[in-house]
C-alpha cells in the first residue's frame, strides 16, 4: 500500500524523458540533421534550455528459411523528443525534463513469419500505435552525485544497459530476454511502453561506482489497451522494484600518439553491474492450477574495451557479457545469457563504420517444459550486423540473423533472417 502512495505521489510533475537521464551536448543541427537549424531556432532553443531532436528508422525483414514461413515485411519507427535544461528555462536549479513520443508501424513480422521467443527485431510492437513511453522529471542533488527522477519511465534506459549491445538489431542486447518475459501480458515497463516510477540514483565521486533504484507501476499502460498513452494504478497491478549497483572505471589516455594529427576523443567501455528486479504482485505457476508465484531475477553484466588502435582510441574491439535469470515457474526461460564483440573502424577508409556479432541463449525453465512436452530445451539467435553511417544524419545497417529452435517449438525449423535498418536524424 505504500508503494503505491508513493508511485501516486510520483505522478505529480512527470514530464518525460528518453535514454538516460543526463544532459546530452548540443549537435551540430546544420551537419548532423537532415533538416538543419531550422533558419537558427534549434540554436535559439537550446540556448534557453530546450533541445529538439527527431529521428526515424526503417527495417526491412525477410525470412529467408525456417520458422513460420518466409516472407517479408517493413517495420517503422519515428520519435520526437524535447529535452528540457529547467535550470537555463525557468531558474530551477540542476534540473532536467525530458519530452519523447514515438510511432510505430509495420507490426508483428516475428509473429507471422520467425516465430522467435521474445522476438528479432527491437522496433517491433504488438500494434501500430504513437504514445510517450517515458515521461520524467529529474532533480540532482549533492553536486550532481545524487540524482531523483519521477514520472512515466521504462526502466531500460538506465538498468541491465551495457553500451556495446546497443549497436544490434535484435530485441535480447536491449533489455534481456530474461527480464523482458517477466511481469503481466504487457511485460515490464520497457519500450515501447512506460510506467509511473520514482527513480534514486548515487554516483560516487569520480563516477567509479553507483547505485539505483526504481519503483515503478507492476503493469505498465492499460491491460487491455495497447493503442496511445495510459497511466492506470489498478487494482491488483502491484509494483516493481528493480536495484543496480555497477562499477565503471575511467581512463585518462591521450587521445592521439602523434601530435600532428588533431586529437580525437576516445572510446572506452569499461561497466561491471549486478542488478536484482521483484515484482510485489504474484503470478499464475505455468502448470500448477491455482498456485501463485512471486516473479524475481537477477543478472549480471559487463562490458570492456579489448583493443583500442593506438593512434585512434575512438577506434577498436570491444565486447560485453550479459546474464540473468528469471523465476522458473513462471515462464518459459529460466535463464538467458548474451555474449557479443564489436569492432568500431574494422576497414581501412570506413573510420565510422561498426562490425558486430552477437549470440545469445534462452534457456527453458523445467515447468515450461512439463507443460510442452516434445519442446527443445533452449533457443539459441545469432546476429552479425555493420552500421555504415553514409552522411553524417543518414546511416544504413545491413543484418543477418540465425535463430536455432525458434521459441523451442519442434514444429519450427531454424530460421534465416536478413534485413537492414535506414536511420535518419531529422
Amino acid at each position: 500500500m505504500i508503494e503505491r502512495y508513493v508511485l501516486a505521489l510520483a505522478m505529480v510533475g512527470g514530464f518525460a524523458g528518453y535514454a538516460v537521464a543526463e544532459e546530452e551536448k548540443s549537435l551540430d543541427w546544420n551537419a548532423q540533421t537532415l533538416t538543419g537549424d531550422w533558419g537558427g531556432t534549434r540554436t535559439s532553443l537550446y540556448n534557453k534550455g530546450i533541445e529538439l531532436t527527431l529521428g526515424h528508422k526503417s527495417d526491412f525483414m525477410a525470412d529467408a528459411s525456417g520458422g513460420i514461413k518466409r516472407g517479408a515485411n517493413w517495420m517503422g519507427y519515428t520519435e520526437a523528443g524535447i529535452r528540457m535544461n529547467l535550470e537555463k528555462a525557468l531558474g530551477w536549479n540542476s534540473t532536467t525534463a525530458y519530452i519523447h513520443y514515438h510511432s510505430e508501424l509495420g507490426t508483428q513480422f516475428n509473429q507471422k513469419y520467425v516465430g522467435s521467443f521474445v522476438g528479432m527485431d527491437n522496433i517491433e510492437t504488438a500494434a501500430n500505435t504513437a504514445q510517450f513511453n517515458n515521461a520524467w522529471i529529474q532533480k540532482n542533488l549533492a553536486d550532481d552525485s545524487l540524482s531523483v527522477l519521477t514520472g512515466l519511465y521504462a526502466i531500460d534506459s538506465e538498468f541491465y544497459v551495457t553500451d556495446t549491445s546497443g549497436l544490434f538489431i535484435q530485441p535480447p542486447y536491449g533489455m534481456a530476454n530474461d527480464m523482458a518475459q517477466s511481469g503481466s501480458p504487457k511485460g515490464p515497463p520497457i519500450y515501447p511502453l512506460g510506467a509511473l516510477a520514482l527513480r534514486v540514483k548515487y554516483t560516487a565521486p569520480g563516477k567509479n561506482f553507483y547505485a539505483q533504484y526504481a519503483l515503478t507501476d507492476g503493469v505498465p499502460g492499460a491491460p487491455n489497451n495497447s493503442y496511445g498513452t495510459h497511466i492506470q494504478l489498478n487494482k491488483g497491478d502491484g509494483t516493481l522494484s528493480i536495484m543496480e549497483f555497477g562499477l565503471t572505471p575511467q581512463e585518462n589516455e591521450a587521445a592521439s600518439t602523434d601530435a600532428a594529427k588533431p586529437q580525437e576523443e576516445a572510446e572506452r567501455f569499461n561497466k561491471t553491474a549486478i542488478g536484482f528486479w521483484r515484482y510485489s504482485a504474484q503470478f499464475d505457476d505455468l502448470v500448477d492450477s491455482g498456485v501463485r508465484r512471486p516473479d524475481q531475477g537477477i543478472y549480471l553484466l559487463a562490458e570492456r574495451t579489448l583493443k583500442a588502435e593506438q593512434d585512434h582510441p575512438a577506434q577498436g574491439l570491444a565486447g560485453f557479457m550479459r546474464f540473468g535469470t528469471a523465476s522458473r515457474d513462471l515462464h518459459q526461460a529460466d535463464w538467458a545469457g548474451s555474449l557479443g564483440l564489436r569492432y568500431h573502424g574494422l576497414l581501412d577508409g570506413r573510420d565510422d563504420d561498426i562490425a558486430g556479432i552477437a549470440v545469445t541463449y534462452n534457456h527453458a525453465s523445467s515447468k515450461f517444459l512439463q507443460l510442452n512436452p516434445g519442446a527443445y530445451g533452449n533457443q539459441t539467435q545469432i546476429e552479425a550486423t555493420y552500421r555504415m553511417p553514409v552522411k553524417s544524419w543518414f546511416t544504413l545497417q545491413p543484418t543477418l540473423q540465425y535463430f536455432i529452435h525458434p521459441n523451442m517449438d519442434p514444429a519450427l525449423k531454424n530460421a534465416w533472417v536478413i534485413g537492414a535498418r535506414v536511420e535518419i536524424t531529422l
